[in-house]
């Protein structure tokens, strides 16, 4: 049984060189797929012309399914690596070739406009922030936990703006929604619990503070947010 485990491990590991060439030949695909299938209705138009229709009807079909791939899907798989790496810039850059986002299918027009959202946070442009981050919510997200995260963030944001009414309507929504991790419901009952302090609602705020310590998140923003608040939420009364 060992062996033939051993014999399977071995076999995986030998094609992992062949599925990073098939992505990085898919990415640079998805990167000039319009340039490319321009090219083949230039071909197809030619032969068109001096073969006829059913010689040419195949470069035709490629060329369209090439071109309406890129205005219908987009290139937002090629972010993925840009947001890992904490790259803004190639990020933005990669959104800024979407000319049309209009004729994006509509789940994935939700995601571009939560991407754009979440780049702008990065660049403190709060407005931008949340009239993307809008717009990626009225259109619907893909997953609910992705739509809990983006309720989240327009918590935070309404924070930000100090409508402290706003943002526990958002954050309650985030919470019933589903947020994707540990970190995130922490950070969501972090802001809950700064919200009822400020509210003097100190019985709330302790149980929403005791909820965020329960989850035990590692993130060192939130470990510390949690030592912060520690240090007197023990003194409040309620």
């Amino acid at each position: 049984m060992r062996l033939f485990y051993m014999e399977i491990s071995g076999g995986v590991l030998s094609l992992l060189p062949l599925y990073i060439q098939i992505m990085k030949f898919y990415n640079l695909l998805i990167k000039y797929r319009l340039y490319i299938g321009v090219a083949f209705l230039a071909i197809a138009i030619a032969t068109n012309v001096f073969a006829g229709f059913w010689p040419a009807f195949l470069p035709y079909l490629v060329g369209v399914v090439l071109i309406a791939g890129h205005f219908f899907f987009g290139p937002l798989r090629m972010i993925q690596q840009f947001m890992e790496n904490g790259d803004v810039e190639g990020a933005e850059k990669v959104l800024n070739t979407i000319y049309f986002p209009n004729l994006l299918y509509k789940p994935i027009r939700s995601v571009y406009y939560t991407l754009k959202g979440n780049l702008a946070m990065m660049k403190q442009d709060f407005e931008g922030a949340e009239t993307n981050m809008k717009k990626g919510l009225d259109l619907g997200m893909p997953m609910k936990e992705a739509e809990g995260a983006s309720l989240l963030q327009m918590g935070m944001l309404s924070m930000q703006k100090n409508n402290i009414r706003q943002a526990e309507s958002y954050i309650r929504q985030a919470l019933r929604k589903g947020l994707p991790d540990k970190e995130n419901q922490a950070a969501a009952y972090l802001q809950l619990c700064s919200i009822m302090m400020t509210k003097r609602e100190f019985r709330a705020a302790k149980d929403f503070f005791r909820k965020a310590k329960a989850l035990k998140p590692t993130s060192t923003q939130i470990v510390d947010q949690i030592k912060q608040i520690e240090k007197y939420i023990s003194r409040v009364p309620g």
